[in-house]
């Protein structure tokens, strides 16, 4: 065994790392994820697999100025008391579980196609376990639907979870929204379904009528709700506006990353709480994505992946591999490092826009499966242990495992079968 060689270096590293996100335990001493992947990083640079400066350069900077854009306008939406306030238009007609349920997976999922998952996960999870306290629902249940939600949804859009935005910004396509939504939007809304079915057949004694429960929400910052509705309305402006642009050949030269940075300057420049929104960001969400790409970098350095998915296979870029591959080894590397790994294979061979949209659902739904599939998952477990409530490691998985089978066969129908007929 030559401890020397870089690949074996970098894969324990890796494999380290995964252990340790899976446990989250060393000794009496309870880890979190961010610190997790930031030592994996750490160990990278300081046995020399990557140096302090490419570990720089590997900070993909549009995917980290997204994130914090659309941080700011989440933690804004939560501290103005916006986010409840919305909560209580959009569920507060609800007549029984099913409506509930329903509303939660179409609302959340197509809010998280537009603002990302990781943000929904973050604002979304005090919603739920507010909605299971008002209406005496279990808290998995409204937990579980909150994660599959936020990670279906994002499916269909670019700009919807941090794997997809890597894939938009470095996969080649002209037009992502049109390549994602024309692709995706059907068989998304189709899966969101599906979570609902699952969901009252594993929790069939939570669905009944529910009390209508009329509860005041009003706003606790009036002015930061007002300037949270002109970034809405700014995001969804830009969006149309990018769509126009990649329509009349300009869509190069405007940059997703613009998106939230122009979603975060009314909050910035209009807040008077500016400071108080910077500093209630999830910075350790962003510490994690940080320390991901370093760590991604060194392994990808040391050609471990390239050769274990054989870049002279002529099925590496099939719909049906991409697919499959993004499932299964997404629950080893977690689908944002999967990515980040794979898309330079698929780039080095050309693969079409058909391909990067495959792997961009098969990434997105391998989240469903486990915990470790994505970090939307993560956050909404942090931040449920904060209010009392969790998901355990074995009710994830038992819902998950059958919705991700059934996921996978819906989009492998659309994007394999369906385009040959």
């Amino acid at each position: 065994m030559d401890w020397d060689d870089p690949q074996l270096i970098s894969t324990l590293i890796l494999l380290l790392v995964l252990v340790l996100i899976a446990f989250r335990q060393v000794g009496g001493i309870r880890l979190k994820i961010w610190q997790i992947m930031t030592g994996g990083a750490i160990a990278a640079v300081a046995l020399g697999e990557i140096s302090p400066v490419d570990a720089i350069r590997s900070i993909n900077a549009d995917v980290m100025i997204f994130l914090a854009g659309m941080f700011v306008v989440g933690e804004a939406m939560r501290q103005s008391g916006y986010l409840f306030y919305l909560t209580n238009r959009l569920f507060g007609r609800a007549d029984s579980t099913d409506e509930l349920l329903i509303m939660l997976l179409f609302g959340m999922g197509m809010l998280s196609a537009f603002l990302m998952n990781d943000t929904i996960a973050i604002i979304g999870t005090p919603v739920v376990l507010y909605l299971s306290r008002l209406h005496r629902v279990a808290p998995a249940l409204m937990l579980l639907s909150l994660a599959f939600a936020v990670t279906i949804g994002s499916a269909m859009s670019p700009i919807g979870n941090p794997q997809n935005l890597l894939i938009a910004i470095d996969g080649g396509l002209d037009n992502p929204f049109a390549d994602f939504f024309g692709n995706l939007f059907i068989p998304t809304c189709i899966n969101l379904f599906i979570v609902y079915l699952l969901m009252k057949a594993f929790y069939r004694n939570e669905f009944r009528r529910l009390d209508q429960i009329h509860v005041s929400c009003s706003l606790s910052d009036e002015n930061l709700a007002r300037v949270c509705r002109i970034s809405l309305a700014t995001i969804v402006v830009l969006i149309l506006l990018k769509i126009v642009a990649v329509m009349l050949g300009a869509g190069e030269s405007f940059r997703l990353t613009y998106i939230a940075v122009a979603a975060a300057l009314p909050v910035i420049t209009l807040s008077n709480r500016r400071w108080e929104m910077l500093r209630g960001i999830d910075w350790e969400t962003l510490i994690f994505f940080a320390s991901m790409f370093v760590l991604m970098e060194a392994v990808w350095r040391s050609g471990f992946i390239q050769e274990s998915l054989s870049l002279e296979s002529d099925g590496i870029a099939s719909v049906s591999m991409v697919l499959g591959l993004s499932v299964t080894l997404s629950q080893l590397v977690s689908n944002v490092p999967f990515v980040a790994l794979y898309l330079p294979v698929l780039d080095q061979i050309g693969a079409t826009a058909q391909t990067m949209v495959a792997l961009a659902a098969g990434s997105t739904i391998a989240g469903n499966l486990s915990v470790l599939g994505a970090a939307s998952n993560v956050i909404i477990i942090q931040n449920a242990e904060k209010d009392g409530a969790t998901i355990t490691f074995l009710e994830f998985v038992k819902a998950g495992i059958p919705l991700t089978a059934a996921n996978l066969a819906v989009y492998w129908l659309f994007l394999e079968i369906w385009p040959a007929l």
